[in-house]
């Protein structure tokens, strides 16, 4: 306990005991006014009085006090012979006595009584406090969440003069010290240092500075709640973060496995179909006019064109991943880029007949013209492996609501059972077994990521005759319509 606290602490004790002191002397004249009215044993029954308060008010030691000082005065100025301290009848002995008894008495039961309610209201304090801090850290998981919850209601429960509170996870996360009250105190050596620890690991201390020096027991009762309660709550959230970055590296293992096993037998046919291409090119047996080499180059043409599709694809798919799908929008026509991906597609598309059902006088798309071609192009690779040969493949588009554009890509293929279209764009998922439809799983997923980028939505939707792709995309760009150009494009 510091000079200062331990002088505070004895001026308030000497207070008390003159203020007891000081109530029995003026009870003791008040009496000696009146002494010719009252009886010796009325004198003593109201002494019993200013006792009482002196107990109940100041605690039990100045109520002791009080007692001895009432004592003394009603020997001294209430029993014969007056002023002295000699007694000679047994009676007045055997009240004297009794009176000390019963004031004695009185202090300890009142003391008792005044004790057992602070204890009472002290351990109600406690409760309070204690479920006040168990609601703080409920339902946090965050460990700077946690952190600053313990720091704060220990700050509020104890009241030091300084607190430090030091995190230390026990995985590659930074620690976290946490200093109240905010200014920076040059205190020295704290007073206290709690340790939070479990029975697994040590997560941390509580440092505090006091200016009494010491906690009360109960206090320090309160503390060890407390940083027991804290500890628990860290190792908590601990254990969760570690749950949750185990999960995320199985999902990314997982995906990683699929993308690999996808990509490599994706691969594997085009290359396998460029090589036995270029080496019979390259072997003498097939003339440099023969019609069998021009077919052999456009084999090869096409597969390099497949190839840089799933590159285009995996590329697409790691930018949305990063967050750095970024689209550089610009006023575009949506035929031109439609009929742009069907040109280079006519390999693919062959098979199939197209219908292109978009109005002369719809309006520009602010939209980023490579990655609507992506879109285009994954969407038609789609249908084209789903929809049966001989089929339709049409592509349409309306003004929707006057600042909307909707386009719908439409095949004949098989219908989609409902609970598959909202997982249809998911990456890797497929609703046909992969030995049956080639294919990474990413088109679809890289559709719905760079129309999402565009401000709009994509969804798949069962038809009567087929199945069909819908998104609708912004007309306006930045809160402006599109411009009128219709002189350009006539």
């Amino acid at each position: 306990m510091t000079s200062s606290s331990s002088k505070h602490w004895l001026i308030a004790k000497l207070r008390n005991f003159i203020l007891a002191f000081s109530v029995i002397s003026v009870t003791t004249l008040i009496l000696f006014l009146l002494r010719e009215r009252f009886s010796a044993s009325t004198v003593a029954l109201l002494y019993l009085v200013p006792v009482l308060i002196c107990t109940t008010f100041w605690g039990f030691w100045p109520g002791i006090l009080s007692a001895f000082i009432a004592f003394l005065a009603y020997n001294f100025f209430f029993l014969l012979p007056y002023y002295t301290f000699i007694v000679h009848q047994t009676q007045d002995i055997i009240a004297l006595v009794i009176f000390l008894g019963v004031a004695v008495l009185i202090s300890q039961l009142v003391g008792r009584a005044k004790a057992s309610l602070a204890m009472a209201v002290a351990r109600e304090s406690e409760t309070t406090r204690l479920y006040e801090f168990s609601l703080g850290l409920a339902g946090v998981n965050d460990l700077d969440e946690i952190a600053g919850v313990i720091a704060h209601k220990t700050f509020d429960t104890m009241q030091p003069d300084r607190l430090v509170l030091r995190i230390k996870p026990t995985n590659l996360e930074s620690p976290i010290t946490i200093a109240l009250p905010l200014e920076d105190v040059s205190a020295g050596k704290p007073d206290l240092v709690i340790p939070l620890e479990t029975v697994r690991t040590f997560l941390g201390d509580l440092s505090l500075w006091l200016d009494r020096g010491r906690l009360a027991p109960s206090e320090e009762r309160v503390l060890s709640t407390l940083a027991a309660q804290g500890a628990l709550a860290l190792e908590r959230a601990a254990l969760e973060r570690a749950e949750t970055r185990a999960r995320v590296l199985e999902e990314s293992d997982r995906l990683k496995s699929s993308l690999l096993s996808s990509v490599s037998h994706e691969f594997r046919t085009p290359l396998a179909t460029i090589k036995a291409s270029t080496t019979s090119l390259l072997s003498d047996q097939i003339p440099w006019e023969s019609r069998d080499r021009k077919e052999l180059l456009s084999v090869v043409d096409e597969e390099t064109d497949y190839l840089n599709y799933l590159v285009g694809n995996l590329l697409d798919m790691s930018r949305i991943e990063a967050g750095a799908l970024k689209p550089n929008r610009q006023w575009n026509i949506l035929s031109e880029i439609v009929e742009g991906v069907i040109t280079r597609m006519h390999r693919v598309l062959r098979e199939y007949r197209l219908e292109v059902d978009i109005p002369e006088q719809l309006p520009l798309v602010p939209v980023d013209y490579i990655q609507m071609e992506q879109v285009f192009t994954n969407l038609l690779h789609n249908s084209a492996k789903y929809a049966p040969a001989g089929s339709t493949i049409q592509v349409s588009a309306r003004r929707q609501d006057g600042d909307s554009l909707m386009v719908m890509v439409k095949n004949e293929g098989p219908q989609v059972a409902p609970d598959h279209l909202e997982r249809i764009f998911d990456k890797f998922y497929r609703v046909t077994e992969p030995e049956k439809v080639s294919g990474t799983g990413l088109g679809l997923s890289i559709c719905k990521g760079v129309i999402e980028a565009h401000g709009g939505r994509i969804w798949a939707k069962n038809l009567p005759n087929g199945f069909a792709f819908i998104f609708k995309l912004p007309l306006t760009w930045e809160g402006a319509p599109p411009p009128v150009v219709e002189e350009e494009r006539l």
